[in-house]
């Protein structure tokens, strides 16, 4: 299981790479919910998505030990940070991507460097896809969230944004975060609880695709079934990992669905109070509390916004909700 040491050591490879992005907060969101509600907005980190860190961690590694080129498969986010990573060690990397992901993140990743490999995600398996490509071109596989140096990258959030709170004289009650494979809040949860043993840590899903929630409550990971495409394409996972899942049962109190009305709802209350883009799947956490499904007044409670690469006609179709 990931250490605190190992998130530590994390933060040393990525001190002066990776943005330390601003927690915020809204006069106007506060009132809302009669609490102060503060946003770690990971959608102003470079690439636009908390993904950069643990893809740094894990391909500055790589390129020390004589690595030439990687392969990932991602939604998008993940792409690009392994992307970018790879090419400031100018290193190949080829992405396997679904079809189906947001042309501006099959754009960006291009734009970054990296190779696209497009599959069909109700018949393909990327996991096999990529096993394949590793073999053939002698590339390294950075896996998207079930890595132990990915999984620390990621941390470095919890790290940030627990010392950004010690500085405002705050104790969290609550901390959500978004879960797909659960990479972000297994390593978020680790540091999380070094400073704030007594926050209560929840993730939030989409509805069909709410198989953390599921899996924590039947102490056993269970994958989803559901085919149907969802906007929150970057959080749809077959199921959390197996690396990243005991971390959760030891840190993560429940899980939580959110219907699309709230997303939209939550990224329109970022663009019109936080002033941010953020896309579907990093907004699901300020959807639950849109939803009622968390206590808010008189407590503080931290909303992780993992991401902000939406498609504009996904923002248009949010500020018109």
């Amino acid at each position: 299981m990931v250490s605190y040491a190992q998130v530590l050591q994390a933060q040393q490879r990525l001190d002066g790479i990776v943005v330390r992005t601003p927690l915020l907060e809204s006069s106007a969101i506060n009132a809302r919910f009669q609490g102060r509600i503060l946003f770690k907005t990971e959608a102003l980190q470079r690439t636009g998505w908390f993904k950069f860190r643990g893809a740094y961690n894990k391909i500055s590694q790589l390129a020390q030990q004589g690595v030439k080129g990687v392969v990932a498969y991602s939604s998008g986010n993940h792409a690009q940070g392994v992307a970018l990573a790879a090419s400031m060690f100018d290193m190949r990397a080829v992405i396997v991507m679904p079809a189906d992901s947001p042309a501006i993140k099959i754009n960006n990743t291009k734009a970054l460097g990296g190779e696209v490999v497009l599959y069909q995600r109700q018949h393909e398996n990327r996991e096999q896809i990529g096993a394949a490509l590793a073999k053939e071109h002698q590339l390294a596989l950075v896996k998207p969230y079930d890595d132990e140096d990915i999984i620390a990258g990621q941390g470095t959030i919890g790290i940030e944004a627990t010392q950004q709170l010690q500085l405002l004289g705050l104790v969290p009650d609550t901390l959500i975060a978004p879960c797909g494979g659960g990479g972000l809040i297994s390593g978020t949860a680790i540091a999380w609880h070094q400073a704030f043993p007594d926050t209560r840590i929840l993730v939030a899903e989409p509805q069909g695709y709410d198989d953390a929630a599921r899996s924590l409550q039947a102490a056993k990971r269970l994958g989803n079934t559901s085919t149907t495409p969802n906007i929150c394409d970057a959080i749809v996972t077959p199921m959390v990992g197996e690396l990243t899942f005991p971390i959760m049962q030891q840190h993560v109190g429940a899980g939580m669905a959110v219907s699309e009305h709230h997303v939209l709802k939550a990224m329109a209350m970022c663009m019109n109070d936080l002033k941010l883009v953020v896309e579907p799947g990093g907004c699901v956490g300020l959807a639950a509390l849109l939803a009622g499904l968390v206590a808010t007044k008189d407590k503080v409670t931290v909303v992780v916004l993992s991401g902000g690469n939406a498609d504009p006609d996904i923002l248009a179709r949010a500020l018109s909700a």
